[in-house]
């Protein structure tokens, strides 16, 4: 199995100043986005860096995994 990218990826959003929302069902949580104004689920087990660069997308991050 791979690596858990969500701590690193938590950490990037919290940087570019995004905001959790709520716990959401299972082990997703919401967030928002200062850049986008958009509201946009995290998984708590995010292994794909496909998956990763695509909450980073939605965040109006760059891809940087």
């Amino acid at each position: 199995m791979g690596t858990n990218l969500t701590p690193v990826l938590i950490q990037t959003l919290r940087k570019a100043g995004c905001l959790l929302i709520r716990h959401g069902k299972g082990d997703h949580d919401i967030w928002e986005s200062p850049i986008t104004k958009r509201r946009f689920p995290v998984d708590g087990k995010i292994i794909s860096r496909h998956m990763a660069n695509t909450v980073l997308k939605q965040a109006g991050l760059p891809q940087t995994f």
